[in-house]
């Protein structure tokens, strides 16, 4: 097979990304430069010499500048290049075009809720109110494991199973603060998840998230599908978990009476996630799933972008395809909010990328931003909503998250993801019950490396044997078979519930 040495993606760059280990003396032809020095695979070549202080481009975008002199042929990483602060102009909605949409509609096999909403999966939920719970709600999901079990379930195939998700907050915070609200926008978006048929909530009792305050705040409604109750109420740690064992046995039956039938892919709300990225991340995976993005919208589907630390220095190609000036303004008012926040914790913007990262090549935040925004497409940015908000529009949907990939995914499906698609060129291994994730690889390396926990391989794209646009085709397929039940590498392996992890804000005191 021969693989190109190095690719550059925009005649404008400064750059080329190395397709495999460039040694001193190479002479590239096609790029017209000679190797000056080791370059890793994934990393950068420059094209040309470049004084200190000169901007460098990447995807004919500025991903840093030059803190020494740099000479063509030589490796562009942390050594030679550094993040600086420059004015980002744009036009709000330049780029924000009509969509043209499928004339024949795509669908999958989804389980249709009473209410309309449509599930990709179908289980029983144990959620907690706060930290002091979680021993308990694990031992009644555990009462149902089938690898544990596997009886317990056999009367209910038609359930997936049945999880818990707990976390480490729900106490010692302010009552009437952010923080809580927060927690319990999170918990009241996996109470309402579509796929749940289900949900039991457990405490302890004396919790400042109070159950009654979260089921008020977020208008949920106790009975046949919402169960709560407390350890303190319930006489212990053995009998509360017997209560839930018994709760959940009366949740079955009724969960269990479901089938799959053809919906149109309009019902489907993608969360895009990317994680231990690197320098291909930009190339293949996040713009192949980009284009899988662009057919979804087409379909009337909704996909959420996120992490806005990994955004940050891009936001200005968001903010050309914005359809208003409002949804332009909510976006930079998170931007702002962010800088704000990491200087009240003595943090600065460009702490991300990750060693993970910077091995893999990537050396700056804009330049890790630049690649992550390919995976949202070319379609206009129809709204912003903060961390674990409803998501009620259609189309590419902006919500605000950390990067950190299990706090993003977590307020993603709590806004109503029934599907998240994870790139990744390091290697991941990351579920999030309710929802299935699918991975794509950057690299075909990483694919042959961890088949096992990899979906898909875009890293056909790098060595020039797939374009971008039948990658994007192959991930379009495979969402909606995901959708209508087919087993994501994540879930066979058993991930979901341990990632489940919301969002602290705030003081814990």
């Amino acid at each position: 097979m021969n693989i190109e040495p190095a690719i550059r993606i925009h005649p404008a760059d400064d750059v080329a990304i190395a397709c495999r280990q460039l040694l001193p003396g190479t002479v590239l032809d096609s790029l017209g430069v000679t190797v000056a020095s080791l370059v890793p695979p994934g990393h950068k070549l420059a094209l040309r010499d470049m004084p200190a202080g000169q901007p460098v481009r990447r995807y004919n975008q500025v991903i840093g500048h030059a803190s020494a002199p740099i000479a063509a042929g030589q490796h562009v990483h942390t050594h030679n290049l550094r993040f600086a602060a420059f004015e980002r102009a744009s036009e709000v909605g330049a780029d924000a075009r009509p969509v043209a949409l499928a004339g024949s509609p795509a669908t999958f096999d989804g389980i249709v809720r009473a209410d309309g909403r449509v599930a990709t999966r179908n289980y029983v939920g144990v959620l907690t109110s706060v930290n002091c719970s979680a021993t308990v709600a694990r031992a009644i999901a555990d009462h149902f494991r089938r690898d544990i079990h596997p009886q317990a379930l056999a009367a209910f195939p038609n359930v997936d199973g049945v999880v818990a998700l707990t976390h480490s907050a729900g106490c010692a915070t302010d009552a009437e603060g952010e923080p809580l609200k927060v927690l319990r926008r999170t918990l009241g978006g996996y109470a309402r998840h579509a796929n749940f048929a289900a949900v039991l909530i457990v405490g302890l009792g004396c919790e400042t998230n109070q159950i009654q305050g979260l089921i008020a705040q977020e208008a949920l409604a106790e009975g046949t599908r919402l169960i709560a109750f407390n350890i303190q109420d319930s006489g212990g740690t053995a009998r509360t978990v017997a209560r839930g064992i018994q709760a959940v046995e009366s949740l079955l039956e009724e969960a269990n009476a479901v089938k799959r039938q053809s919906v149109p892919a309009s019902h489907l709300v993608v969360g895009l996630q990317c994680g231990g990225s690197d320098g291909y991340s930009g190339i293949s995976a996040n713009p192949a799933l980009g284009a899988a993005v662009d057919r979804l919208v087409a379909h009337g589907g909704t996909a959420i972008l996120s992490e806005t630390p990994e955004i940050y220095g891009g936001e200005h190609l968001l903010i050309r395809r914005a359809v208003s000036q409002a949804v332009a303004d909510k976006l930079m008012a998170r931007i702002r909010w962010w800088e704000d926040y990491t200087a009240r914790n003595r943090m600065q913007m460009d702490n991300n990328p990750s060693a993970g990262n910077k091995a893999g090549g990537l050396t700056t935040i804009l330049e890790k931003s630049l690649g992550a925004i390919a995976k949202s497409g070319t379609t206009p940015l129809v709204d912003v909503i903060e961390y674990a908000e409803p998501v009620h529009a259609r189309g590419v949907v902006y919500m605000d998250t950390p990067g950190y990939d299990p706090v993003s995914a977590t307020g993603q499906v709590a806004g109503g993801a029934n599907l998240i698609c994870f790139t990744t060129g390091r290697g991941s291994a990351y579920g999030c019950a309710p929802s299935p994730s699918l991975k794509l690889s950057t690299n075909t390396a990483l694919w042959q490396r961890q088949q096992e926990d990899i979906d898909l391989d875009c890293g056909p794209i790098v060595d020039r044997l797939a374009t971008v646009d039948e990658i994007g085709e192959r991930i379009f397929r495979l969402m909606l078979e995901t959708a209508s039940g087919r087993a994501t590498k994540s879930e066979q392996h058993g991930y979901g519930q341990n990632e489940f992890v919301p969002w602290q804000l705030g003081a814990v005191m």
